[in-house]
């Protein structure tokens, strides 16, 4: 039973990867694409952050979280840090790409480095990390404008804490 899992599994992640290189390289028929393709620009746009979204397993709850590019962040025990993240021009498929590097800290040992690699906003499940307590995935790369505006506010987060502590009283 195990081995069928694995195979329709592997099979899955094989079409979503052929969907994704499809979508890289353009359409067929598409001259844009083409001409793209000839001068090696694959059209990604490079992102200053990284949108994540995690998820501890134990207690269920759900964290929204921004990292900076060469930065690192913290949720729980796990540390992130984002090496770089890509998204598509509004003209294209909507994609995100992220390369991280996710490590797990345990007090008193060294870090273990639990996930390394891209994940695709778009196909969560084409290269997931796997571990028993926490799943993290990437929701968009942010652009320059985006990572100012929620910056510059209050978060979501934060505003739902102040709303349920104002009707606790």
């Amino acid at each position: 039973m195990p081995a069928a899992r694995a195979r329709r599994a592997s099979r899955a992640a094989g079409r979503a990867a052929l969907a994704l290189a499809a979508a890289v390289a353009g359409a067929p028929g598409d001259g844009a694409a083409a001409e793209r393709r000839a001068r090696g620009d694959r059209g990604w746009i490079e992102a200053p952050a990284a949108l994540l979204q995690g998820l501890d397993k134990i207690t269920a709850r759900v964290s929204t979280f921004e990292v900076p590019v060469g930065a690192e962040g913290a949720r729980g025990a796990l540390r992130v840090r984002v090496r770089a993240c890509r998204r598509r021009p509004p003209t294209e498929t909507p994609e995100s790409a992220a390369f991280l590097e996710i490590s797990e800290r345990r007090p008193g040992e060294p870090p273990v480095l639990v996930f390394s690699g891209w994940m695709f906003a778009s196909s969560p499940a084409l290269h997931a990390m796997e571990h028993p307590v926490y799943d993290v995935r990437l929701l968009a790369c942010k652009s320059a404008s985006t990572a100012a505006e929620s910056s510059g506010g209050p978060s979501k987060e934060a505003g739902r804490r102040s709303a349920s502590s104002s009707s606790e009283r």
